[in-house]
């Protein structure tokens, strides 16, 4: 089995809301479906040499590659889709909502809530997931680089909370992409409102049903 995959990164495109990485090995471009964070790296990354790490899965005899951008985030998907009832979407859909240590946090301290956040999953799969999961999970270490993060400015997200309803999106769309743009470092750095709600608006339409 792969463990991971170093080339060039040739193209990113979204198709059927699913966020695609062409990856090129050799001269050979393999299509590689990716989280939106792991998408958002990338952007800045197009025809440079990157290493993705990599999951083969087999259905109905037809290959389909996953990749994500630390080894860390690839096992916790491989764990997710162990779990009755949950596919690689909704196990990625879980990393894009919550991030990789927020969502062990959920996972190892049973905050079914938190889980909930993510579209798609119910108190019935959350408690699965807690139930099927927590026991191999531990908490991840505090990072001291994210402890020097500015935290979101508050007024910002209100603002884009407040936009986000006015254009008619649902809470549940507006709370997951709060959840996505105040994870993003170079996001954090930025006051324009702007760019909050063109990045939210952004990831909201990337990922429309």
């Amino acid at each position: 089995m792969y463990s991971y995959y170093k080339g060039i990164v040739a193209d990113i495109y979204t198709h059927h809301h699913r966020h695609i990485l062409v990856l090129e090995i050799n001269n050979i471009g393999y299509e590689i479906q990716i989280p939106y964070r792991f998408r958002q790296q990338l952007q800045a990354n197009l025809h440079n040499l990157v290493t993705v790490y990599i999951h083969l899965q087999i259905r109905d005899e037809q290959p389909f590659l996953y990749g994500f951008a630390t080894m860390a985030e690839r096992d916790l998907f491989r764990q997710l889709i162990g779990v009755s009832g949950v596919g690689a979407q909704l196990a990625i859909s879980l990393l894009d909502t919550l991030e990789l240590e927020n969502l062990i946090s959920a996972i190892a301290t049973g905050n079914i809530r938190l889980l909930t956040k993510t579209p798609g999953i119910g108190n019935k799969i959350a408690e699965r997931i807690i139930l099927e999961l927590k026991g191999k999970l531990s908490l991840p270490p505090t990072s001291s680089a994210a402890s020097d993060s500015p935290p979101p400015p508050h007024h910002i997200v209100e603002e884009v909370e407040k936009t986000l309803s006015a254009l008619g999106y649902t809470p549940s769309e507006i709370q997951q992409a709060i959840s996505v743009i105040t994870k993003d470092s170079l996001l954090l750095k930025n006051p324009r409102l702007e760019e909050w709600i063109k990045t939210a608006i952004q990831f909201l339409s990337l990922n429309a049903n």
